[in-house]
């Protein structure tokens, strides 16, 4: 058995990225088909699991438990569970990336940006 998403059949977040939750295919994993512009990125967050970006195309700005580093097309990052974290899509170019949840839902808290930590909201509807 096996099933198929069309591009056009996926769930945006509201630009160009879209959504695949894997629990509604019976997958043990979920993720981001990131599409954005110079510039753009989601806020400080963390996840209770382990989050995997690839880059295949453009470069992004990671920044993880306050360590930025720059990851080009090919590059694999990987970020342990709880771990503070946020991206920025680097250069002139578009960032085309997936972000890999090692959960079949997507659990994201988001943070205060000013370093503290503090919980902002939980990302759960």
């Amino acid at each position: 058995m096996y099933t198929l998403t069309r591009a056009q059949d996926q769930p945006s977040t509201g630009g160009r990225t879209r959504q695949f939750i894997g629990e509604r295919f019976g997958a043990g994993v979920s993720f981001y088909l990131v599409d954005d512009d110079p510039g753009h990125g989601p806020a400080l967050h963390r996840h209770p699991y382990t989050e995997t970006w690839l880059v295949l195309e453009g470069r992004a700005t990671i920044t993880a438990d306050g360590q930025e580093v720059d990851a080009g097309p090919g590059d694999i990052v990987t970020v342990a569970p709880r771990t503070p974290h946020k991206f920025v899509a680097a250069g002139d170019a578009p960032l085309k990336m997936v972000c890999i949840h090692a959960s079949p839902t997507m659990v994201e808290e988001t943070l205060d940006d000013d370093g503290t930590g503090r919980p902002v909201s939980d990302g759960r509807e």
